[in-house]
């Protein structure tokens, strides 16, 4: 069944360009097409499918993360590109806008151009 197919990932935009920006040149995703209904990204070997769309109410939880090693130095790196950590009130988070589950997972969150909440998340 589904078990032997790869998964795709899809988030909205209403501004192509500057997602295109964002996932291209700040996420560093290869982009691999783009046509009127979506700009196409390789996620190392996930395809992303960013949807272009006229309306867009982006959602108060996490949409789509990544796995990741190393958080605080790709934190680091993300926050020289631009891109701003959320913070979360409740959560106690460090000064780099990581926090630490029950789990000891570690995971900080950012947004897209158009709202749309992503997640690193290192499991220890």
């Amino acid at each position: 069944m589904l078990n032997e197919s790869s998964l795709i990932g899809f988030v909205a935009t209403k501004c192509p360009p500057e997602s295109k920006a964002f996932y291209g040149s700040v996420l560093v995703l290869r982009q691999l097409s783009e046509d009127d209904y979506a700009i196409v990204f390789d996620a190392n070997g996930v395809m992303l499918r960013v949807q272009i769309v006229a309306e867009h109410s982006p959602q108060p939880f996490t949409v789509m993360g990544w796995r990741v090693s190393k958080l605080p130095a790709l934190a680091a790196e993300l926050v020289a590109r631009g891109v701003v950590f959320e913070r979360f009130e409740g959560l106690d988070q460090d000064d780099s806008g990581v926090w630490v589950a029950p789990s000891g997972a570690r995971i900080a969150w950012f947004k897209d151009p158009d709202g749309n909440l992503l997640s690193l998340t290192e499991i220890s």
